[in-house]
């Protein structure tokens, strides 16, 4: 697969609005995406989808396994817990259903763009991601092939690396780690750029992110979820005052997208950003959520939690199978999984999110991940418990991929806007 490296642009200064997040110097980093679930034919490819509900799935149970080494467990939602280590092996598909044709996805991308560490500086396109709080990239002593292609950090040849005790380390179901020494280095992400922060090298690496050319991950979360239990890279920025703002948005989309720090881009959407407090520690959570079908209320008062570096939008599975009975001539495709499948020929156009304000509906393309048959097409939305709370939904960007979102540490809130 092969990535649109992303180019960086320094942004203008924006004009004040009514919400308080756009004042001050803002940067545009601006990458491309085209989702990874549906081949270029418009097939579902069976088996990314079960690689991506495994890597989900060991994301947030790494993320529960640090939130409760940093906060311990009265941080935990109502019902979460550190789920077992998910096996591609347990969950691959199997049926033949995965003997339809796929075709190679050569031009799929990822949200992903550059940044530089040491000095003097080394490149690396990385994933931003708002479900982690920790920044690794591949070391020069990641011998693997999966390392083969991609960019290697090199502390030797920065003047402004140091060592640190200790060690990053997170399991994936094939067997196989991501992990690596701990380092501080001088990290620069378009025009901010940061001292001292805390990151990993990592010398081992997962084949789930070998054949892809992203060279590693930026979290964006809290601190309360980082395995470095270190402050994250865009919280640093904020406490060296490299940004004004502790706020940054996405526009997430096949073409134009865009994570802009240090406040929001207010070029990329209409009106006033709706905002909701977060709720819990480590994660962009936030409570009262509906979800709909048209003005029918399916489901509502569960919490959320907003994460970029994941595709897929999961809900608890009893909650999804009662969604999409209100689908006609919905079926399940892949009870292990959660996937469910619909009728091609009604793509749904309303389903929609709501946190008691504004009505988020995902379109049809977001919706649909592509065909299983001449007749029926999966949904983005799969049951599937991922350790994170009994009544907690994860959105991926099949929902973020409709609005405009903002993530503000300084009124500890996630808001929403109509894109333009």
């Amino acid at each position: 697969m092969f990535i649109k490296a992303g180019l960086i642009t320094l942004a203008l200064l924006l004009p004040a609005m009514a919400s308080p997040v756009t004042e001050g110097l803002g940067t545009r980093v601006t990458f491309d995406k085209r989702d990874g679930i549906t081949t270029q034919d418009g097939w579902f490819d069976h088996k990314r989808a079960v690689e991506l509900v495994v890597r989900d799935r060991n994301k947030h149970r790494q993320n529960m396994i640090n939130l409760e080494r940093n906060m311990g467990r009265e941080a935990f939602n109502e019902g979460a817990e550190i789920m077992p280590l998910a096996n591609y092996s347990e969950l691959a598909p199997h049926d033949k259903r995965q003997a339809e044709p796929l075709t190679d996805e050569a031009g799929d991308q990822y949200w992903a763009g550059t940044i530089a560490i040491g000095t003097p500086r080394q490149n690396f396109l990385i994933d931003f991601d708002t479900g982690s709080s920790d920044l690794w990239v591949p070391s020069v002593n990641c011998t693997s092939a999966y390392c083969s292609k991609k960019d290697k950090y090199n502390p030797a040849s920065s003047s402004s690396s140091s060592p640190k005790n200790g060690e990053f380390s997170i399991q994936y179901g094939d067997g196989s780690t991501v992990s690596g020494p701990v380092y501080t280095e001088t990290v620069a992400v378009a025009g901010i750029t940061v001292k001292n922060q805390y990151f990993s090298p990592v010398d081992t690496i997962s084949p789930s992110f070998g054949s892809e050319a992203d060279d590693g991950i930026l979290g964006l979360a809290f601190p309360a979820i980082s395995n470095l239990g270190k402050s994250p890279w865009f919280n640093t920025a904020k406490s060296e005052g490299a940004v004004k703002n502790g706020v940054f948005g996405f526009k997430l989309a096949k073409s134009g997208s865009e994570l802009y720090l240090g406040g929001t881009d207010s070029s990329l959407y209409t009106g006033a950003i709706e905002y909701h407090p977060v709720t819990g520690s480590g994660f962009w959570q936030i409570k009262g959520a509906s979800i709909l079908i048209g003005s029918n209320t399916i489901q509502s008062g569960f919490q959320t939690i907003i994460d970029s570096g994941t595709t897929i939008i999961y809900g608890p599975p009893n909650a999804v199978a009662a969604f999409y009975k209100n689908i006609p001539n919905s079926q399940v495709y892949d009870s292990t999984n959660g996937f469910y499948s619909f009728p091609c020929s009604s793509v749904p156009s309303n389903v929609a999110f709501s946190w008691g304000g504004n009505t988020w509906t995902i379109s049809a393309a977001n919706f649909n991940f592509g065909r299983v048959s001449a007749t029926q097409c999966i949904g983005a939305i799969a049951g599937q418990d991922l350790g994170l709370g009994k009544n907690t939904w994860l959105l991926g960007d099949s929902f973020m991929k409709n609005v405009y979102s903002a993530f503000s540490f300084d009124a500890n809130s996630v808001g929403f806007a109509t894109l333009k």
